[in-house]
């Protein structure tokens, strides 16, 4: 059999002289060169055992479960969140109703920068680009009719993540629900934020300190929960490649890991609960390579650096996001291919969760119609395609198999060189993500104004403009929830509430793990800007410096 290149000096250039190859852009998103073909010369430091090994076993490339989705297929689990807790709560039992396996909760602006729904600076962002959340009052009505004992919810919460946890176990407790049979997920990944969302609050090392006492209390309270969703997908959707995103995610998750063990903290307790968040774009191929290259760093680091000793603690659970930068406002109905593609690969890349973008958000949050439209792509794939069937069926394909390699290897000359320049706050402070970011997301741009990269409907295959129904926010909104915090200051015990909040403000003074008070302050009816506004007294308040 000849060689690979024998077969390409002597069939495949001949065939080029004869038939030129389309002079287009062939490198994927993380700016890596395929070659024509891959055979096992490809492969020969490859070794089977070692790198690729079963499912549900070490070092977990081909999936964190032996039956993967012949057991269990992958959590349907749709973004939603919008106006009040009132009209959230419909969308999410329409969406229970159609179908969906497990919910997701998309706060709005004024809820995810920690202020209350009447603050000035909440002024026309209530509900906007998610569901406004004040108190526990809003909790109450945002879950209503809604079995927490039965139906697991994430929440995309960060530097507010306490409080608002804090209220959804309030909320839970208020119904007699057993805390340890609860499941769901808070995203509680500060780091991503100082690297590329921006909703920040207070400086790095005290918002680490908050991230940490959910570490040490969720496990002995609310053992089903994860308590944090190290999220690539911001980091993503700021403009970093594949590779920065799986090397940037997996420095946060290791920082998390370190400082919770320089609090003492036994890894094989907190370690099972962490997971992880993807954003799935568009090069099909890169996306798979990307998750099973995910697993195989996390589990290797965590056994032979960390020292973990539980197998579960190996394991790099993940909720995936279809990618919502790659959806264009223009020809929005293409969309639904895009987002098609892009599921498949997070399947085939053995993802645990996921949720499919609707077709319209790039113009405005889903309407139920789009939503729905989603949800049925993804159960299309599970149902309708076999690719259910079979367990990591891509396993040994020369390519998946080259390009997980070639994709870890990259990843991992980030992280050692992150960790050389002293970890990941001394490279959010130095700029170092974001100049990182930049700079692919300026070469991106820059091929898809040459062409270089076509990207359909917009710098190629244009027509005119397609109008699609959009779902717009009553600004009456506002106004509803106004009057409901109203109600709550009149209503709430002005004893209680002030215990509450000197107890939090000493969790910060003193370093002791905030959670406690976070619960109680939660019963008492106190507001999420109030607390919010306690800690900035301690903490301060983080001002970005500028990258010149």
């Amino acid at each position: 059999m000849k060689t690979k290149n024998e077969w390409l000096q002597s069939v495949y250039q001949p065939a080029v002289a004869k038939h030129p190859e389309r002079k287009y852009n062939h490198k994927n998103l993380s700016d890596m060169e395929p070659d024509p073909i891959y055979t096992q010369d490809d492969l020969k430091e490859w070794d089977a055992e070692r790198d690729l090994g079963y499912p549900g076993e070490f070092p977990y490339t081909r999936g964190v479960q032996a039956s993967v989705y012949r057991g269990k297929l992958w959590t349907m689990r749709m973004f939603a969140g919008f106006g009040s807790a009132e009209q959230t709560n419909e969308r999410f039992h329409a969406l229970l109703r159609a179908g969906q396996t497990g919910l997701s909760t998309a706060f709005d602006l004024p809820t995810l920068m920690g202020y209350d729904s009447d603050h000035p600076f909440s002024k026309g962002e209530v509900g906007k680009c998610g569901v406004a959340v004040a108190s526990l009052a809003d909790m109450e009505i945002l879950f209503q009719g809604i079995d927490p004992e039965q139906v697991t919810t994430s929440m995309t919460i960060n530097s507010p993540a306490n409080a608002i946890w804090a209220m959804y176990i309030a909320n839970a407790q208020k119904q007699g629900k057993d805390l340890t049979k609860i499941g769901g997920t808070i995203q509680n990944d500060i780091l991503k934020e100082f690297i590329a969302q921006k909703e920040f609050i207070y400086p790095p090392a005290p918002s680490v300190k908050l991230v940490i006492d959910t570490f040490e209390w969720g496990p002995k309270i609310v053992p089903k929960w994860n308590f944090i969703s190290v999220s690539g997908y911001h980091i993503r959707e700021a403009g970093a490649t594949g590779v920065q995103e799986l090397a940037f995610t997996l420095a946060d998750g290791f920082h998390y890991v370190e400082k919770a063990l320089e609090r003492g903290l036994d890894i094989d307790e907190f370690a099972p609960r962490i997971s992880f968040f993807w954003d799935i774009h568009n090069d099909f191929f890169e996306e798979i390579a990307k998750l099973r290259a995910a697993r195989r760093i996390w589990a290797r680091q965590m056994r032979d650096r960390y020292g973990a000793k539980n197998p579960k603690s190996w394991m790099l659970r993940t909720h995936s996001q279809t990618a919502g930068v790659s959806l264009p406002a223009q020809q929005p109905l293409n969309n639904i291919a895009r987002v098609a593609i892009q599921a498949l690969a997070a399947v085939l890349g053995g993802t645990q969760s996921l949720h499919t973008d609707a077709f319209d958000e790039a113009l405005a949050l889903p309407t139920e119609e789009a939503a729905t439209i989603a949800l049925r792509t993804q159960q299309i794939i599970a149902y309708e395609t076999g690719v259910a069937g079979v367990v990591d069926p891509l396993a040994g394909s020369y390519y998946v198999e080259k390009l997980t390699d070639d994709i870890e290897a990259a990843a991992l000359g980030y992280i050692e060189q992150i960790r050389a320049m002293g970890g990941v706050e001394v490279g959010i402070d130095n700029g170092f993500f974001q100049l990182e970011m930049a700079e692919a997301a300026y070469r991106y741009q820059r091929e898809v104004e040459k062409k270089s990269r076509i990207i359909v409907g917009v710098n190629d295959f244009v027509q005119d403009a397609v109008q699609v129904p959009l779902q717009l926010i009553d600004p009456e909104v506002e106004r509803v929830q106004e009057a409901r915090l109203a109600q709550v200051r009149r209503e709430r015990d002005p004893a209680r509430t002030a215990a509450a909040l000197a107890a939090l403000r000493d969790t910060a003074v003193t370093g002791a793990n905030s959670m406690p008070a976070f619960l109680e302050c939660a019963h008492a009816y106190v507001t999420l800007g109030e607390q919010m506004d306690v800690l900035k007294g301690v903490y301060g308040e983080y001002v970005e410096p500028a990258m010149v």
